[in-house]
């Protein structure tokens, strides 16, 4: 089945009782028994859901894997896969990656024991120069948020099954549309379903997808045990996002690809951060592992005043300035007061991630809209 078809029909059965083609929102939060411990393999809608079910069912097809995991949010299903883990075990992480997720492994993590070190996942070497009997995980984004850095998921996960270490990866900015970890080695695929799954920023959601069955049901335990689990009307609405996918990823991949373009030719911008250009240091493993280069683009004007940055921010009409991303509306985001503001700033800075860096989730709008509006924003923020 091509991803176009998979898209729409994955995790969808018609209703056996009325034959809607639409899964049902089944919001209950228990389910009659004909017997102790005979029931129709619903018990407790904390450790089942059938709206759920046909979720997950879904998360599993369009991910190329076998099981599918939804979650409260994407921070509870980062969460569930650190609770795999022991105190005394290390974690090798990117050192470009989402504030909220080193924010669980520095805030509340470290403090269990487990030791993290922060990488360059660029360059292979950096992870191998710090593997040890202690590695248990490795957790790679792909591209980063918000640098817009490549790792080789398939060379990354040659080093983890070297050494008898699980692989994960975020694969959030990519979606299930352009790249498949699982494919390429990976253990365990993350998803912020908020984003591009849910795809109008009307849900808070979490996915794990993954192929072997003893991991699935070590992580089921979690999630069913600790219990950040989606509701039922939450699981409907990424099942409708799924459905638009494929269609959906292709305009935020050709809106993105042409402000990328226009931004680089700019005479007021300095720097472009997106991995479709030739000369981005990871073009040629996004090429090969990615269908395209989706709709996320980071970018510093010439100017380093952050007064000029600001009113960038501001000045946006159709770029709306919040956080998220992945929807169908764009917008314009400022990491680090932002999205990686719990990051501390000498941190960002030694990783590239700079005061004035400008953050854009390209949506799907008409892009002739979307460049009249961050030109006269870029105009009138240096100009003034």
């Amino acid at each position: 089945m091509k991803p176009a078809t998979k898209f729409i029909h994955a995790g969808s059965h018609p209703d056996p009782s009325t034959g809607a083609i639409m899964t049902p929102i089944y919001q209950t939060s228990t389910y009659v028994q004909e017997a102790p411990g005979v029931n129709k393999g619903f018990e407790y809608a904390r450790s089942q859901n059938p709206t759920r079910q046909a979720l997950e069912e879904a998360l599993a097809i369009i991910e190329e894997g076998k099981f599918g995991l939804a979650f409260g949010s994407g921070v509870a299903a980062t969460d569930a896969v650190m609770k795999l883990l022991k105190p005394g075990d290390e974690v090798i992480a990117a050192s470009d990656m989402y504030g909220g997720t080193y924010r669980l492994f520095s805030k509340i993590y470290e403090k269990f024991g487990i030791l993290f070190h922060y990488v360059d996942m660029g360059d292979l070497k950096n992870i191998e120069q710090v593997v040890n009997k202690n590695t248990k995980l490795i957790w790679a984004e792909t591209p980063t948020n918000p640098l817009m850095n490549i790792a080789d998921i398939k060379a990354i996960a040659s080093i983890a099954k070297k050494h008898s270490i699980l692989l994960c990866v975020d694969n959030t900015f990519a979606s299930p549309a352009l790249q498949n970890p699982l494919i390429l080695g990976a253990d365990i695929v993350m998803h912020s379903a908020t984003k591009y799954l849910g795809g109008h920023s009307d849900v808070i959601q979490g996915a794990l997808i993954i192929n072997d069955k003893a991991l699935r049901d070590e992580l089921y335990f979690i999630q069913k045990s600790c219990g950040a689990v989606p509701g039922p009307m939450d699981c409907f609405l990424v099942l409708r996002g799924i459905k638009t996918l494929g269609i959906r990823m292709e305009r935020h991949s050709q809106n993105g690809a042409t402000i990328a373009h226009f931004l680089k030719s700019h005479p007021l911008v300095k720097k472009v951060y997106w991995p479709g250009f030739e000369d981005h240091p990871g073009h040629l493993i996004a090429k090969a592992q990615m269908k395209d280069f989706g709709g996320m683009i980071s970018f510093e004007l010439k100017t380093d005043s952050m007064e000029a940055a600001r009113r960038l921010l501001s000045g946006t009409k159709i770029f709306a300035l919040a956080e998220s991303l992945g929807g169908v509306e764009s917008l314009i985001n400022h990491p680090a007061s932002m999205t990686h503001a719990s990051i501390p700033r000498e941190e960002r800075i030694k990783n590239g991630l700079n005061d004035t860096l400008i953050r854009l989730s390209v949506g799907i709008e008409d892009i002739d809209d979307l460049i009249a509006d961050l030109d006269q924003a870029i105009n009138k923020a240096v100009i003034e």
